[in-house]
């Protein structure tokens, strides 16, 4: 059976990164989608694993080639997310996790209609901001601008398939693990297996 593109995304300090390395730490099945940068590699980053390294050209040819299933610039440097990488690893039954902001998710569900969309969620406002402040590595002014960040965000939240309230990680963990269990059994994505019972149905009844 075909895996499901899962599209993964939270406010910054929603815990999504977590929840996503728990969720292939737990369940078999998954794959983390590897995207595609222009920047050059920083220590330690391997080829295929952190990111596809290409070079401005070789990325703006991608682009003109249709490759990404999303892209985008960021500070002077290209990222996305090539169409390739994420369908061999759905025609070989696996489950593609891709982790991204807002807007590339909706590039996603435009293109690939059959993704999965989900938000990470905080309990409140008040524990997200908390969160922000216990991680230590970021400035007041920084925690501030994520804040304003997410208030944009959370603008477009009624787009998604579904939200995901992270008020403990295994729990979280779970309910979204059953949120794709269940999106496996929709007739949409049982089109093949329903043909096969149909045709099987038609020679046994002809």
């Amino acid at each position: 059976m075909k895996g499901i593109l899962i599209v993964v995304s939270g406010f910054a300090g929603a815990g999504k990164g977590t929840i996503m390395k728990n969720l292939m730490e737990r369940y078999p099945g998954f794959s983390l989608s590897v995207s595609a940068t222009s920047r050059l590699p920083r220590e330690g980053e391997k080829e295929g694993v952190n990111y596809f390294f290409k070079t401005r050209e070789e990325f703006e040819e991608m682009i003109e080639r249709q490759e990404f299933l999303e892209h985008a610039e960021y500070v002077g440097n290209y990222y996305g997310t090539p169409k390739a990488f994420v369908e061999k690893k759905l025609s070989e039954g696996m489950n593609v996790l891709l982790e991204i902001e807002i807007q590339g998710a909706m590039q996603i569900k435009k293109s690939f209609q059959d993704a999965l969309l989900i938000f990470i969620m905080p309990p409140s406002a008040g524990i997200l901001r908390e969160r922000l402040t216990k991680r230590g590595t970021e400035s007041p002014e920084i925690i501030e601008k994520r804040l304003k960040r997410a208030v944009s965000e959370s603008e477009g939240i009624e787009n998604y398939d579904y939200i995901v309230i992270n008020d403990e990680v295994d729990k979280c963990t779970e309910k979204l693990h059953n949120i794709i269990l269940s999106a496996a059994m929709q007739p949409a994505r049982q089109r093949k297996f329903i043909e096969e019972v149909r045709n099987d149905l038609k020679k046994m009844s002809s």
